[in-house]
């Protein structure tokens, strides 16, 4: 009795260390002379057919422009470049989504200063990603049900046959 109660707390604790598996979203964004996105659930498959919202910097309330993305998950936009700044573009599906930023920078400003440098950086910048997960808080209530679920398993079958 006391060996089984003894494997499932060493399981539980053992399942303390493990990563938990979450149905996580990544967004990827090129910017070219318009902005390409690119949506993913964390296990690759593309979020196709999902819902786009485009914010302007000036206005983060009422969405700039709406759209899907396609049967790859990718959704493209040219935004104003008469308002630079943070433009936020919000991708979800099914209970999953994302918010992600994508600066914006004024021209007048990018051609004053310009450095030989400046193109190479941005060419090795092109691609960025942004993902997200669980929270800490969300974290810690999977990590604390598994435990409970691996004690309680265990308890149950220390008690024997009554």
């Amino acid at each position: 009795m006391r060996l089984n109660l003894t494997v499932g707390l060493t399981l539980g604790l053992a399942g303390w260390a493990l990563p938990a598996i979450a149905h996580g979203v990544t967004v990827e964004h090129r910017q070219v002379s318009a902005v390409e996105i690119e949506a993913r659930f964390e296990t690759g498959e593309p979020m196709a057919n999902a819902q786009v919202l485009v914010y302007a910097p000036g206005n983060p309330t009422e969405p700039w422009q709406q759209g899907n993305t396609d049967d790859q998950g990718r959704f493209n936009f040219a935004p104003d470049v008469a308002q630079p700044g943070s433009w936020e573009v919000m991708v979800r599906q099914a209970g999953h989504g994302v918010l992600t930023t994508i600066p914006v920078a004024d021209p007048s400003l990018e051609n004053s200063a310009s450095s030989p440098g400046t193109e190479a950086e941005a060419e090795s910048n092109s691609l960025v990603s942004s993902s997200t997960g669980l929270s800490p808080v969300q974290q810690g209530i999977t990590i604390g049900s598994v435990i409970w679920g691996f004690i309680g398993t265990a308890l149950f079958f220390a008690r024997g046959k009554r």
